[in-house]
């Protein structure tokens, strides 16, 4: 389905695999292995979505933290929420556990809230900041705890570090590729979940490339 027009060599797809699990950019990746950079860019891109099509879907539960971050754009002025030129994404994340994200229209309670409802179980703890459109949790079926960035407090476990966490790691990956189209964003964004999610390097690869062989059977 991926690759079956492919001219590469199963050593160079092999190659290409493992330059894409170690995050080299296909244009440095296509040096290395000496093949065209427009092979090993449309061939990351089928790795991407490749890896969306395999996500699985998961159920968090226990303690749940949520938040908002804002992606892309080079423009000055307004940063985070209402912030122009950037994509919104919503995270959920397990702590000690798996994150789940969702580019997200606006950061409204009616867009959050049915996200929170349909990925976290009942009952759990949901750690949110003081954003408003979170206020709905507090008569919702979830526990809702809320953190206030500008105190400071002895609470260790009232934090929201663990998706925060992740929001860097994801911005530090996209980073390296100057800017990414936005047709193309949600591929990169579940390339980012996936890395998170899925161990490490040695553990990513053993996954990546049998998923990528059953694609040529």
């Amino acid at each position: 389905m991926y690759e079956r027009k492919s001219r590469l060599t199963p050593h160079q797809q092999s190659r290409l695999i493992e330059h894409f699990v170690a995050g080299t950019t296909a244009r440095a990746a296509s040096e290395l292995i000496g093949v065209q950079a427009n092979t090993a860019i449309r061939f990351f891109m089928r790795l991407r979505q490749l890896i969306a099509s395999k996500l699985p879907s998961y159920e968090l539960s226990g303690e749940v933290e949520a938040d908002e971050s804002y992606f892309g754009g080079k423009r000055k002025g307004k940063r985070g929420r209402g912030s122009t030129g950037k994509v919104a994404v919503f995270g959920l994340l397990k702590r000690g556990g798996k994150v789940y994200t969702a580019i997200i229209p606006n950061a409204k309670t009616e867009t959050l809230l049915p996200i929170i409802q349909q990925n976290v179980q009942p009952d759990s703890i949901v750690y949110t900041d003081t954003f408003r459109s979170y206020n709905a949790l507090d008569i919702s079926e979830f526990h809702h705890m809320r953190i206030n960035h500008s105190e400071l407090f002895a609470d260790q476990l009232n934090h929201i570090n663990g998706i925060e966490n992740f929001w860097n790691q994801a911005k530090r990956h996209m980073r390296k590729f100057n800017g990414i189209k936005a047709d193309n964003f949600y591929w990169f964004l579940k390339e980012c979940e996936w890395r998170f999610n899925g161990g490490n390097h040695a553990e990513l690869l053993k996954q990546l490339k049998s998923w990528y062989k059953q694609t040529k059977h």
